[in-house]
């Protein structure tokens, strides 16, 4: 399969920093919790949390739906909880990708179980093409309307995470 640069690298730097600046004023004086949802997430909440300028506490979940095909499966399986405690804190949700809005909503409900006192919602990309259900996205990096991409972190059956690029798979 071949690549074709969608957002450039560094479009993804400007709009990481821009997103950073808006957590950083929006929750100043306060101490969030950020959650990335893995595996996709790493480089993006690697380089989101480097950015943010007020104090926050971080963890991972895995929620996953894809598995090696193009298609998000019905069935979400936890394989990695949240360890840290969350209850009266501020949560914001860190994504990779929302595209049918099914795997964030699965996560969002584990979320409210644990006592959170907000959460936000912060995903790199707002995939229109398959939505099936609303979630509320308080950050979004980019929004596009279709297609299955790859790079900087996304992937096709665990391949093209390395793309510094994000990319149309073709």
């Amino acid at each position: 399969m071949k690549t074709e640069i969608l957002i450039p690298k560094n479009e993804i730097r400007k709009r990481v920093k821009e997103i950073a600046e808006q957590i950083s004023f929006d929750c100043k004086g306060k101490e969030p919790v950020l959650i990335g949802v893995l595996n996709g997430v790493i480089f993006f909440f690697a380089d989101l949390v480097r950015e943010i300028s007020i104090p926050t506490e971080i963890d991972f979940i895995r929620a996953a739906s894809y598995g090696s095909k193009m298609v998000p499966d019905e069935n979400i399986q936890f394989t990695k909880d949240i360890e840290i405690s969350i209850d009266k804190k501020p949560v914001i949700l860190v994504e990779d990708i929302i595209d049918t809005g099914s795997t964030l909503s699965a996560v969002i409900k584990r979320v409210e179980r644990k006592g959170a006192d907000s959460i936000k919602i912060c995903a790199l990309i707002n995939k229109l093409e398959r939505r099936d259900v609303t979630v509320p996205i308080d950050y979004c990096g980019f929004q596009i309307e279709e297609g299955f991409i790859v790079g900087y972190g996304l992937d096709y059956n665990q391949k093209y995470r390395y793309l510094p690029d994000i990319c149309i798979l073709k």
